[in-house]
């Protein structure tokens, strides 16, 4: 089936939300200003949490490594400028609870004086082992929002021989554009990219999909493959959530991955735009991953855009330097459907930062939920084919295993269901509020388990010990009964030899 086909068969899943990416998208790129403070989180990424290999009042050079992958799934992070390590210590997370992580903060000299690099002119001449030791090097992880640490992904697709790359350039959120501007700009870097990923995994094909309202995106690109037969462009259908890595798989290739199973076990690996980008600049020059592309829009926004801006800049500053015509009443990190609520801008974009939005008045508005009305267009938008008003429906019941039974753990939190929903239910919100109890159960189960068997394993010890006890009384008595049974023999046999004599 071809992939014309394929998209008109694709099943009606998904919505269609106004995509408000204007005027932001089509602003020129501009570079932010280095900031005075960067604030480099040591969790950017999936996995253990990165080991600081630098000391308060050290200078650093820009790229230089500030610290190391603290296991096999994290990711090293470099310097975005050079300056002074003055603080390892707590900051506020990127993330609703306002919590703390560990962050390395640098004052910049001015100087941005960089460290040694060491490029490559010709990848394909390494070997994919060596291309894959130096992404890892790089700190390089999935810049779609992810962050999973890309170099494991290229160990996992050489694995399992996997011929088909595709590369992410759906960009589905409303708001954001740093994707579509990162293929604008840098389609070349984009594709060399992703040829570099191809030769590290042993890919025989790439399938760039492109969501067909970037139409600019989409001649960069072509323009970029035109020497390139194994990379093919595919514009799909608008329609949210197709930068979501199983609909764009399906959209592309018509194979599904099962539920329990990654995309590499169906022969086929993905990878966004912007990391293939971050790849090229790993490869050919050597540079770490320390900076991206950040859209800032919203209607709080002065002069919304895309900006060059390293990992560790405040949020703040971002909005200082585009403006803001009121103080947002809401801070997100990400998309408007999939992205995270920030309690306040003292807070700094990491590597999955792909946008920060500042909502006015009117867009952080919530309208008011309502009774389900089993209408059945939660169920029709859904993208992974749940039934989100039976889920709801046991989650409101406390039924968190039952609604488990629905595949409440196929859920992807993309929002679909929410936002078509007439009587404007917080489903996500009870999707996520399930998981985690599902989750603290889970945990307690395991304390519970782990008790059980801590008791039973005294029970047995002091069983044991008892039973030791008896035993080593037993033979004590034993030989004392053998002691007496001598000693009377004894007395006896001298008795005898007094008579005799």
């Amino acid at each position: 089936m071809g992939l014309m086909e394929r998209l008109f068969k694709t099943p009606a899943w998904g919505v269609h939300p106004d995509d408000r990416k204007q005027p932001a998208a089509a602003v020129p790129l501009r570079v932010l200003p280095m900031p005075e403070r960067l604030y480099i989180p040591l969790l950017q990424h999936v996995g253990a949490p990165a080991r600081p290999v630098v000391l308060v009042g050290q200078p650093v050079l820009k790229g230089q490594l500030i610290a190391e992958p603290g296991g096999n799934i994290s990711a090293p992070i470099h310097a975005p400028t050079s300056g002074t390590v003055i603080a390892i210590g707590d900051l506020t997370a990127p993330h609703p609870s306002g919590l703390t992580l560990p962050a390395i903060t640098i004052a910049a000299d001015g100087a941005d004086r960089w460290a040694e690099l060491h490029g490559c002119d010709d990848p394909f001449a390494l070997a994919p082992e060596e291309i894959t030791r130096r992404t890892a090097a790089a700190g390089v992880v999935g810049l779609g929002g992810a962050t999973f640490p890309s170099a494991v992904k290229f160990s996992l697709g050489k694995r399992l021989d996997v011929g088909t790359l595709i590369v992410n350039g759906g960009e589905c959120e409303p708001y954001l554009s740093s994707d579509d501007r990162v293929m604008r700009d840098f389609a070349d870097a984009v594709v060399d990219g992703v040829r570099i990923v191809m030769h590290a995994i042993g890919a025989r094909q790439a399938l760039v999909g492109i969501e067909d309202n970037k139409p600019e995106a989409i001649a960069a690109m072509r323009r970029a493959t035109e020497a390139y037969a194994e990379v093919k462009v595919c514009p799909v259908p608008a329609r949210y959530p197709m930068g979501s890595d199983k609909q764009l798989i399906q959209t592309l290739t018509g194979r599904e991955v099962p539920a329990d199973a990654r995309a590499a076990e169906v022969g086929v690996l993905v990878h966004n735009v912007s990391t293939c980008a971050a790849v090229h600049r790993a490869i050919r020059k050597g540079i770490p991953l320390i900076e991206r592309i950040v859209t800032v829009n919203g209607g709080a926004v002065k002069n919304p855009g895309n900006l060059w801006a390293p990992i560790g800049t405040l949020i703040d500053d971002l909005l200082n330097f585009c403006g803001v015509v009121e103080a947002p009443a809401r801070l997100i990190l990400g998309g408007p459907m999939m992205g995270t609520p920030l309690p306040h801008g003292r807070t700094p974009i990491v590597k999955g930062a792909s946008g920060i939005l500042a909502f006015n008045a009117a867009e952080a508005a919530v309208p008011e939920a309502g009774p389900c009305i089993r209408c059945g267009s939660c169920a029709k938008a859904c993208p992974m084919g749940l039934l989100p008003m039976e889920m709801a429906a046991h989650i409101r019941a406390d039924s968190f295993k039952g609604a488990e039974r629905f595949g409440l753990a196929d859920c992807i939190a993309c929002g679909c269901c929410a936002y078509i929903c007439p009587a404007h239910i917080p489903l996500v919100q009870y999707f996520s509020h399930a998981k985690g109890e599902l989750s603290a159960q889970e945990r307690a189960s395991l304390r519970n388990d782990a008790t059980k068997r801590l008791v039973e394993a005294r029970a047995a010890r002091i069983e044991r010990e008892t039973q030791e006890k008896a035993a080593a009384a037993a033979r004590r008595k034993a030989e004392r009964d053998r002691a007496k049974a001598a000693a009377a023999a004894l007395s006896t046999t001298v008795t005898a030899e007094e008579i005799s004599s």
